[in-house]
């Protein structure tokens, strides 16, 4: 597998929803390319299509046209099945709206994506008590959602997006719900997820201020990429290279 070879491809995608005159075409033709270890963000306003692009990209949407490449396979051509176990262990998805099972406690939430992977349950509570570690969640780890803030929820979602050591993390206006401080601490936690744990992350905002973050920035309007910017240059790592890395 070549170095230099993206991570994500994405080939002339279009997405269209509705039917017959109803239907509103809203991507139109993107073409990109992320590579591991990119910090990418999709900035735009409200309905210009980010948030479509992020799903096509991790096989919750089905393009209505092109193609969308993880490492040389075409997620088009998938099954739901396929799909279901791609995000779970190669892509971590984390969502304005955290998420978060409210019967579950913490510790159950992060360990649900390797319950759902089948790794027996001596993997699983060492896994997700690293997690609770990395993420100064040991406290509250038997606290139901109901019971923690919203930045700490925010957490729960982002430890338990990485439960399975996925390639990418997916995220979509992680700070929507969160004061300016639970924001903060959440994306300075994302940055170092890509700076120290060296993972691809795809993020969507319509916050200016948080482009400083990016290491290219899609600007995109009425389902198309206006402009790409190029903020500093990165380094491809290869796979085996973050597997044991600590944030």
């Amino acid at each position: 597998m070549s170095e230099n070879r993206p991570i994500i491809k994405v080939e002339k995608l279009e997405k269209e929803f509705g039917d017959g005159d109803a239907k509103v075409k809203v991507l139109k033709g993107i073409d990109l390319e992320i590579h591991s270890g990119e910090y990418v963000i999709f900035f735009g306003p409200s309905g210009c299509g980010k948030s479509t692009l992020l799903n096509c990209m991790s096989g919750l949407e089905t393009p209505t046209k092109g193609k969308v490449y993880l490492r040389g396979d075409d997620l088009t051509k998938m099954n739901k099945k396929e799909l279901a176990e791609i995000r779970n262990k190669k892509i971590g998805m984390i969502f304005q709206q955290f998420n978060v099972i409210k019967s579950f406690n913490v510790l159950k939430n992060i360990s649900l994506p390797q319950l759902l992977a089948g790794v027996p349950r001596k993997r699983r509570a060492k896994r997700a008590h690293n997690l609770l570690r990395m993420f100064e969640l040991d406290s509250i780890a038997n606290r139901i959602p109901t019971e923690i803030s919203g930045g700490q929820q925010q957490r729960v979602a982002i430890a338990r997006a990485l439960a399975n050591n996925p390639w990418i993390l997916v995220v979509d206006e992680p700070t929507g719900s969160l004061d300016s401080k639970a924001s903060e601490d959440v994306m300075k936690l994302i940055e170092r997820l890509n700076k120290k744990s060296k993972r691809t992350i795809i993020l969507v905002t319509h916050n200016p201020d948080y482009l400083k973050y990016a290491d290219t920035v899609h600007y995109m309007r009425d389902g198309e990429i206006e402009k790409s910017k190029k903020q500093r240059k990165i380094s491809s790592f290869k796979e085996r290279e973050f597997e044991e890395v600590k944030i």
